[in-house]
C-alpha cells in the first residue's frame, strides 16, 4: 500500500467540519482511527499467528483454556468470557478439535454440559504462539508504555460506558 503524505483521517475530519458537521467531526475521527488501528493490529496478530496455523479467535480459546485451573471450561462459559456468540465458540472448538488442540469431554457433575479441554499439543501450540505475539505485537506497539496505559484507560471507560462488562 502506498504511503500518503498526509493523514487521511485528519483530512476526513477537515472535510466533516467544512461540510458543517463540526459537532460530529471528533467522533467520526475517533471511530475511523479506532477502526484503522484495529485493522493494523489484526494484520500484525494474524502475521504472528500464521506459523501456528491459528486465528486470533482460536488463539483466545486456547489461551483461556490454558489459563483455567482445570484446563477445561463449559462452552457457554467460554462464550461469555470471550464475549462471542455461541456459534463462534462451537466453530473454534470444532477447528481446534480437528487439529488435536482441544477435546470435548463430558462435565463431571452435569450430564447436559460439555467441556472443551485443552490437550498437551494445544498447550504447546498456544505457548509458542504467545511467544510470537508477545515479541512481535504486544511489546512492539510503536508507542510508549505511558501512552499504552492512557489508551487502555480511555478504551476501558468507553467499553464500560457501552455496557461491555
Amino acid at each position: 500500500m502506498a504511503k500518503l503524505a498526509f493523514d487521511p483521517i485528519d483530512e476526513a475530519r477537515r472535510q466533516w467540519e467544512e461540510h458543517g458537521w463540526e459537532e460530529a467531526a471528533p467522533g467520526m475521527a475517533a471511530v475511523t482511527s479506532i477502526v484503522r488501528a484495529q485493522q493494523i493490529l489484526m494484520a500484525r496478530v494474524e502475521e504472528a499467528l500464521r506459523p501456528h496455523d491459528l486465528t486470533f479467535s482460536r488463539y483466545e480459546l486456547l489461551q483461556l483454556l490454558a489459563f483455567s485451573k482445570a484446563g477445561a471450561l463449559p462452552l457457554s462459559r467460554i462464550g461469555a468470557r470471550l464475549q462471542v456468540h455461541p456459534a463462534s465458540i462451537t466453530n473454534a472448538v470444532d477447528r481446534c478439535e480437528k487439529r488435536g488442540l482441544v477435546q470435548r469431554v463430558p462435565h463431571p457433575t452435569d450430564r447436559r454440559t460439555t467441556l472443551a479441554e485443552i490437550t498437551s499439543q494445544g498447550r504447546e501450540v498456544v505457548a509458542k504462539a504467545t511467544e510470537n505475539l508477545n515479541r512481535e505485537v504486544f511489546t512492539a506497539m510503536g508507542i510508549g508504555n505511558e501512552d499504552i496505559s492512557a489508551l487502555n484507560g480511555v478504551l476501558k471507560r468507553f467499553r464500560e460506558a457501552h455496557g461491555d462488562y
